[in-house]
């Protein structure tokens, strides 16, 4: 059988040739310690914005749901 770091590589090459490119994302840890209280808090505090407040209401009048919900 073919090593692993061939079969990557050649998965990889069929995939470059399919027109793909690798890209590497970098995205908040969510298991970290405090994740979810830095959320919380961070989105209070855009609830208190007015700026927001009308941003979100805005998106809420024009966001077609796909039913009859208005």
């Amino acid at each position: 059988m073919e090593p692993i770091h061939k079969r990557v590589a050649s998965h990889r090459q069929r995939l470059r040739e399919a027109g793909l490119r690798p890209i590497q994302i970098w995205v908040a840890d969510t298991r970290r310690p405090g994740f979810a209280e830095t959320c919380r808090r961070q989105s209070d505090q855009l609830l208190m914005d007015p700026a927001e407040r009308a941003a979100l209401d805005f998106m809420e009048r024009v966001s077609d749901w796909g039913d009859d919900q208005g």
